[in-house]
C-alpha cells in the first residue's frame, strides 16, 4: 500500500483540491479508458488517519507520492481508559 495524492485535475476532474489516500488495490476487472484506472483507497485526514473508504477513477500518471506523516506512538487502549 502506498500514500498518494491525486494531484488535482491531472488525476481526475473530481479533484479540484488534492486529497491524500492510502491505496488498497487497483480494480483490474473494470473496463476503463486507456490511461485511467479504478482504485480502492482509504482517504486520510491531516494526521494520516483513515476517515473514509472510497473507489476512485483516476489517471495514475496524475497522482504523486504524499509526504510522510509525522510518527505518532500508538495509543494504548487500556492506558487511555484508566486515564479517563
Amino acid at each position: 500500500m502506498s500514500l498518494v495524492q491525486p494531484g488535482g485535475r491531472p488525476a481526475s476532474p473530481q479533484f479540484a483540491k488534492p486529497i491524500t489516500v492510502r491505496v488498497i488495490r487497483e480494480r483490474t476487472g473494470r473496463l476503463t479508458y486507456d490511461g485511467w484506472a479504478w482504485i480502492e483507497v482509504y482517504q486520510l485526514d491531516s494526521r494520516g488517519e483513515a476517515i473514509d473508504r472510497r473507489e476512485l477513477y483516476v489517471r495514475p500518471d496524475g497522482m504523486r507520492p504524499a509526504p510522510p506523516f509525522p510518527h505518532r506512538p500508538p495509543v494504548r487502549r487500556a492506558a487511555a481508559r484508566a486515564a479517563g
